[in-house]
């Protein structure tokens, strides 16, 4: 492998050019060098010991794909001698056809080393991986969106706790968990160097946010719960070596080069000897100060509008004031999506955690809500702070403004002589897939407005969540949430919503078409091995959405 620890990943990717991320074993001078001519190169930096880059390849053509290879200082590294993989591949788009593919799933354990039994069943991005292996030249995603979840501090591998527990006491907290930085690069190490992920996003472009396992299961569920995990000796630590390795490993390529350019945290660490201290600083005031961050951003695809939302680390906690966002946050996210309606014919709305759920996991959370805040008093808020830690009760239905303010904006988004074709939200978190379709009781956007959810993308899902997802969609359901409102004094919400397919479980992946102003959905799922040996994805379902 020489000096190439991990990587290299295809992030940013536009008609003529392209950013590529490595982690090398030393600094170097990091180069990609395509077969076209294109290419470019940067000097490595430093974080906690490990060295990175992110290599901005320019000169590309646009409506061509050109296969690349990796040097450091001027040594080739990848691809690596013997690959069994086609070459890695910069497309590079040219809007001419209109059509833009988008995948998209979330949660996902790292797979397990090659020969092992894998408990939970075939990963959806190995089997997306070897599909494409086999027929480079055929269908393949333009752009791939992790939506959380991609790497689990909290439930680690046997592997990694083993290899936690010739690091330090597992007794002492967080224990089996990861507690620094160092910790948080093995949990990369171990998903980004399974061999089929790591081809995958070495020649498909990547799209990231954050979701809770990320950092922690449940991050900022409330101000009650982030009051008791400061008073930990362990949650500094953690968090900041989560938003730091998080910052490497993930956000730095979901940016364009220009926004590279102008980024002063990215500079700082660049132009360091030792970027560590620029970048915990970085994170510590994205603790102590959570508006002075924004780790949202947008993405254009010819006439396709990708807005990824952090609902995690933007939230405000403070129960009379709870919001899924705070308000610069709101600010950006209707500035994005109203600017220039007329140049887009898609809006994706990408959000760790889905807007639109089972009516009766929406009225809980709404319900919750209101008991936290103290509507039937003190001591139903402490229960309600109880049942909201227990049962996961932090979705946009437990902020009641915050669901109310995505609907009003996709509504006005999506009406008038400017609207989009669809609006699309697309979620994972819940392990389990489905479509939900809003309904405007005071009319409906001119847009077609969909809620498309999909996880995990390879993980568990148990029995509890099999039948309690199934029931929340059914009538009796609905009728029992209906009490909890009633209860918690709660005002319907303004949209009503049906599911329109699912649930279905198991490990899939979900991917768009858009092509003008058409959009077609297609569930995948991994299936058993097909009679070559391997597993493969089956088409579950496909709808037309406009």
């Amino acid at each position: 492998m020489g000096d190439l620890r991990l990587g290299p990943l295809l992030r940013y990717a536009d008609g003529s050019s392209a950013t590529v991320w490595v982690e090398t074993g030393r600094p170097c001078a990091a180069e990609v060098r395509c077969a076209d001519g294109a290419g470019g190169s940067t000097r490595t930096f430093q974080v906690c010991g490990h060295h990175y880059a992110l290599i901005e390849v320019t000169g590309l053509t646009p409506g061509t794909a050109t296969p690349y290879e990796v040097l450091l200082d001027g040594t080739r590294v990848w691809p690596l001698p013997d690959s069994p993989f086609p070459p890695s591949v910069i497309r590079a788009p040219d809007g001419a056809d209109g059509e833009v593919r988008v995948a998209f799933g979330s949660c996902r354990w790292a797979a397990p080393a090659a020969g092992e039994q894998d408990p939970v069943g075939p990963d959806a991005l190995d089997t997306l991986a070897t599909r494409i292996a086999a027929d480079p030249d055929g269908e393949r995603p333009d752009v791939l969106l992790l939506l959380g979840d991609q790497v689990y501090a909290d439930e680690v591998s046997d592997a990694t706790r083993r290899w936690l527990a010739g690091r330090r006491d597992l007794a002492e907290p967080p224990g089996a968990e990861v507690a620094d930085y160092e910790e948080y690069t093995h949990l990369y190490y171990e998903s980004w160097l399974d061999p089929q992920v790591r081809w995958l996003l070495s020649t498909v472009p990547s799209c990231m946010i954050f979701d809770d396992h990320d950092v922690v299961d449940d991050w900022n569920t409330s101000a009650a719960w982030l009051a008791d995990m400061r008073a930990t000796g362990w949650w500094r630590e953690r968090l900041l070596s989560g938003l730091m390795s998080y910052w490497v490993h993930q956000h730095l390529g979901n940016l364009a080069p220009a926004e590279l350019a102008a980024d002063p945290v990215y500079a700082a660490v660049r132009d360091a000897a030792d970027g560590t201290d620029a970048l915990r600083a970085f994170a510590a005031e994205a603790d102590v100060r959570p508006h002075s961050v924004r780790w949202s951003y947008r993405r254009d695809f010819g006439r396709v509008r990708l807005l990824m939302v952090d609902s995690r680390a933007a939230r405000v906690l403070d129960e009379e004031r709870r919001s899924m966002l705070d308000p610069g946050e709101a600010a950006w996210l209707r500035a994005q999506t109203l600017e220039d309606r007329g140049s887009y014919d898609h809006l994706l709305i990408g959000t760790s955690l889905p807007w639109l759920l089972p009516h009766l996991i929406h009225d809980v959370e709404g319900w919750n809500a209101a008991l936290c805040r103290g509507e039937r008093g003190g001591r139903w808020a402490r229960l309600g702070e109880k049942v909201r830690r227990a049962a996961d009760l932090e979705h946009w239905a437990a902020f009641p403004s915050s669901f109310e303010a995505l609907a009003d904006l996709i509504a006005e988004a999506g009406t008038g002589p400017e609207a989009p074709a669809t609006v699309c939200v697309l979620s994972g978190d819940v392990h389990h897939a489905y479509v939900a379709e809003p309904s405007w009781p005071g009319g409906a956007p001119d847009a077609h407005v969909v809620q498309l959810t999909c996880s995990p993308v390879h993980n568990s899902v148990p029995l509890s969540i099999r039948l309690g997802f199934r029931f929340g969609w059914s009538a009796p359901a609905r009728a029992l949430g209906r009490v909890f409102a009633r209860h918690g004094r709660l005002a319907r919400p303004s949209v009503r919503w049906r599911r329109d397919g699912g649930p279905w479980f198991g490990n899939q992946l979900m991917t768009l078409t858009l092509r003008g102003r058409t959009a077609r959905l297609r569930l995948e799922k991994a299936g058993a091995a097909d009679g070559g040996g391997r597993p493969s994805l089956r088409t579950v379902t496909e709808a037309k959405l406009s």
